[in-house]
């Protein structure tokens, strides 16, 4: 009787030289003459492969760690969501549309300070009048200015500086 511990189990391709391992059955049906997918289409690296949203969410983080470095611990406990569009968008009236692209509730008991970003009114208001990231950011900032109770200059030097 061989003992547990030294068992074990090598799939190999009876087709293949020894010691390579078996290939999945789509593989071999995929690849059977070196005619399959060789690659990703895009690298990672590359700005194409990452969809809209995902590269929204990178401009919200990166904006969310920048104002870290500058506040560091006074927004720790600040999180920030990003939504699609706001809620209750039907019965809103066309002048509270108007400049509606992020919203922030204050902390409560039990719950963080919440910053929202919209993110397809941003992309409305951002068409191609200034980048969008900058516009990201400038939201950011104004957001945690009105939770903070200050000007958004205060929060980040940097603010409305694209829009000169």
């Amino acid at each position: 009787m061989q003992d547990a511990s030294t068992f074990s189990v090598n799939l190999t391709d009876p087709s293949s030289p020894a010691g390579r391992p078996a290939r999945s059955f789509y593989e071999r049906r995929r690849n059977r003459r070196g005619r399959g997918m060789r690659g990703e289409l895009l690298p990672p690296h590359l700005p194409g492969s990452r969809s809209r949203s995902e590269q929204f969410d990178d401009w919200v983080m990166e904006s969310a760690q920048r104002l870290e470095r500058l506040w560091g611990e006074r927004i720790q406990d600040l999180q920030i969501v990003v939504q699609e569009i706001p809620d209750g968008l039907e019965e809103m009236t066309p002048d509270e549309l108007k400049d509606l692209l992020g919203s922030c509730s204050p902390a409560t008991p039990g719950r963080p300070a919440v910053i929202t970003i919209y993110r397809h009114p941003v992309l409305m208001a951002a068409k191609a009048l200034l980048p969008v990231n900058e516009l990201v950011h400038d939201v950011v900032v104004e957001q945690t200015a009105e939770l903070m109770g200050l000007s958004p200059e205060a929060v980040d030097p940097a603010y409305g500086r694209s829009q000169a």
